[in-house]
């Protein structure tokens, strides 16, 4: 009796009434919540980010090449297509891989679909890997403060693909290709490259670098 009078949400004393009285009983109630009507957690959480965050990312929409130290592939740079867009004033994301193992093999894609957020001159960016839904992954990245947007540079923490699945925080650069681009090329041109690969700009192979000088004690993003 208890345990369905907690379920109902009723009193056992109430559950024992008459049947028009337990019916105008409830009629009168106000009506419990249901999966339906509730509040979750986390959507007060993103609303909350949402109103806290800048419309300053506007000016980032558009399609990326991101380059970090593969994560899975140490030694390797790993060149992705990432697409930033806006629906209902918010940013969302999508982060794809191409990878190629070995000559012989099809290419293995990685699809990360995450939200942004501009809180403070920093951009806040957090997705997770939509096919085996196996790993989340954060990038924090500095603001352009010119008109013409070229690189943004930050770091990301994530786990490596591999089976050891280690956490790893490395930088990583965003290079801006355009609001509107030829996406088969820009993707044929994604995968993982030799550091002395000579079609990589310096300037991006030297900016993911993951070293450290020795007065520092925190592993620290680049500008």
């Amino acid at each position: 009796m208890l345990k369905i009078c907690e379920f109902f949400g009723v009193e056992e004393f109430e559950i024992m009434m008459p049947q028009n009285q337990f019916k105008l009983l409830i009629q009168v109630r106000p009506q419990l919540h249901t999966t339906e009507n509730v509040r979750l957690p986390e959507t007060t959480h993103f609303e909350t980010l949402a109103r806290s965050s800048t419309h300053d990312l506007d000016k980032y929409l558009g399609y990326y090449f991101e380059y970090y130290l593969s994560m899975a592939h140490p030694g390797k740079l790993l060149r992705t297509l990432v697409c930033f867009t806006k629906v209902n004033q918010k940013i969302y994301y999508q982060r794809t891989e191409r990878i190629v193992e070995q000559s012989h093999r099809k290419p293995y894609h990685g699809v990360y679909l995450g939200m942004a957020n501009f809180l403070v001159d920093r951009i806040f960016m957090v997705d997770y890997e939509s096919l085996t839904k196996h790993e989340i992954s954060q990038t924090i990245l500095f603001p352009t403060f010119k008109n013409r947007i070229t690189q943004l540079k930050g770091l990301k923490i994530g786990v490596s693909g591999s089976g050891e699945r280690m956490p790893i925080c490395t930088r990583v650069v965003y290079e801006y290709l355009g609001a509107s681009i030829n996406i088969t090329k820009a993707f044929a041109l994604c995968g993982l490259y030799d550091l002395s690969a000579t079609d990589i700009d310096d300037s991006i192979k030297a900016a993911v670098k993951n070293e450290m000088e020795p007065h520092e004690v925190h592993f620290r993003a680049r500008y």
